[in-house]
């Protein structure tokens, strides 16, 4: 089901597209405001991903000006039997999703449309282009307005289209629902090539289709995002756990309460002095320490961490008596308590100093076989004892990320597959390698990660993958279940010629049912 490191690579043998493409004269006279790019370094960007465990070559790569050009591709993309057009933002997909084999790459971070963030303080919202960042939206409406929309993904350079795609999901997921649910008007051009307006009252099956439809049904060039005030301050917290009963009872406890922190997230890590999977992952301050002496005498062999903030303003709010009151509920190890105040553009930028040390160290550009799943509350106990106590015992050299997230928060009219169970807790493996990792050790993440999902499947556990990658029409099926017919119907409706996102590999071109 997951990928072989680097599935097709185009040998230098290959017969090359891209001459053909231009002597046939496919992209000629489109006429659109951007550029197309059959550069070796366009190509190459196109190629890859952040997952590096994939590699498809496109014939070109187009760097649009706005949502007519995202038409003009794809129109000229219905007149080929063959072609296909792949929407591309940041390029943070694991598995090749925003690829497309000898087909249209659209470069979504540089249509001119980004660079306009409209705040409406009356209605308080904002409208964004599918190919923004999330980083700029913050700033911008931080910034500019002190206001902020509601729901994050943990990472911030993520383009507002391929986050709405997927979900988006952080802390703030168990109090407003995913970024989808944020969102209240889309500009989407569809696999018909039409711009088509939508919200939840005008053209809502498109509306809903795409919030969570992978890119099967169009692309989305602009979002109308919810605003609210935006705090000063957060202050955000660690607590640890020795015992994973008593620590999804607290998760669980603090999400489903009218009173409760902002943000509410929880991790694994491993029971040892490792500095990537171990004690030292926990604290949040060079001058913090963890002192292992204080642990039960009987712990196994990994511990879990509960991960909390609390928003406040600048000479209004005192976090202290809220924060007592909140954790005095929680039965963690008391020794075992870390926090700091940080401003909340910070807090919510806070992975950016792990992209700057990975990128100094030369990680953050080797492959990341991660694993990202959902995993009903009824089945999490056993979880933990098959794959956290045991598969996963020794770390993923990154987080592993486990919380919980109500389903009553999500739409069940968006195309996103979930489990059954009204509650389901995210499973979040982000794993990374050493600056040379060899193919061997690649390949042993990624069996790894296939030996958990059989897992699931043998033990019969409600789960579905979230950002979920298959590479047969029988996985697929599996995966979306009663939905799959409503799926296909979608896609018949609003990318009939099966032209969008190939990289999935849900459809074929000329697909036959």
């Amino acid at each position: 089901m997951l990928a072989c490191l680097v599935e097709r690579l185009v040998a230098e043998n290959d017969p090359d597209p891209i001459h053909d493409l231009e002597k046939d004269g496919v992209l000629k006279n489109l006429n659109i405001e951007g550029s197309i790019d059959y550069g070796v370094t366009a190509i190459s960007l196109g190629s890859r991903d952040f997952g590096g465990l994939y590699s498809e070559k496109p014939l070109a790569v187009i760097r649009t000006g706005g949502a007519d050009d995202v038409v003009r591709v794809i129109r000229r993309a219905l007149e080929s039997p063959t072609l296909t057009v792949a929407a591309r933002g940041n390029g943070h997909s694991i598995n090749g999703q925003a690829m497309a084999h000898h087909g249209l790459v659209i470069d979504m971070k540089s249509m001119a449309d980004n660079n306009r963030i409209d705040v409406n303080v009356n209605s308080m919202c904002v409208d964004v282009g599918g190919g923004a960042l999330w980083s700029d939206v913050l700033k911008h409406c931080v910034s500019e307005y002190g206001l902020a929309p509601k729901s994050w993904t943990d990472y911030l350079h993520l383009t507002v289209g391929g986050t709405l795609s997927n979900a988006g999901v952080s802390g703030q997921t168990f109090r407003f629902g995913p970024q989808t649910s944020t969102v209240t008007e889309l500009e989407v051009v569809t696999g018909n090539g039409e711009i088509i307006v939508c919200s939840n009252s005008h053209n809502s099956q498109l509306f809903f289709s795409v919030l969570g439809g992978l890119g099967q049904f169009g692309i989305i060039t602009r979002a109308r995002v919810l605003l609210q005030p935006a705090p000063d301050m957060v202050r955000w917290i660690r607590v640890v756990y020795s015992e994973f009963d008593e620590f999804t009872h607290d998760a669980e406890l603090l999400i489903t309460s009218q009173e409760s922190f902002d943000y509410v997230e929880g991790f694994v890590f491993v029971n040892s002095d490792d500095p990537v999977n171990g004690w030292l992952s926990v604290l949040l301050d060079s001058n913090q320490a963890f002192d292992p002496t204080h642990l039960p005498k009987k712990t196994g062999p990994v511990l879990y961490c509960l991960e909390v903030a609390l928003h406040y303003n600048n000479n209004h709010d005192d976090p202290f008596m809220m924060v007592e009151k909140l954790l005095g509920k929680l039965r963690y190890l008391k020794h075992f308590r870390f926090e700091i105040d940080l401003t909340y553009m910070n807090f919510l930028s806070r992975v950016d100093h792990v992209e700057e040390a990975a990128r100094g160290s030369g990680i953050w550009a080797t492959p990341h076989p991660w694993l990202n799943m959902f995993v009903s509350k009824k089945d999490i106990d056993a979880f933990n004892r098959i794959v956290f106590q045991n598969i996963l015992k020794n770390g993923v050299n990154g987080p592993i990320l486990t919380y919980p997230l109500l389903r009553s928060k999500w739409d069940n009219r968006w195309s996103v597959a979930l489990p059954k169970n009204e509650m389901f807790y995210l499973v979040a493996l982000l794993r990374f390698t050493h600056a040379h990792p060899t193919e061997s050790e690649i390949n042993e993440m990624v069996e790894q990660n296939e030996e958990i999902v059989q897992t699931c499947i043998k033990n019969g556990f409600d789960f579905k993958m979230y950002l979920p990658h298959y590479n047969s029409t029988v996985e697929w099926k599996r995966h979306f279940g009663e939905q799959w017919g409503r799926f296909v119907n979608r896609k018949r409706q609003f990318d009939p010629k099966y032209v969008l996102a190939p990289g999935q590999k849900i459809f074929t071109r000329n697909h036959q049912f």
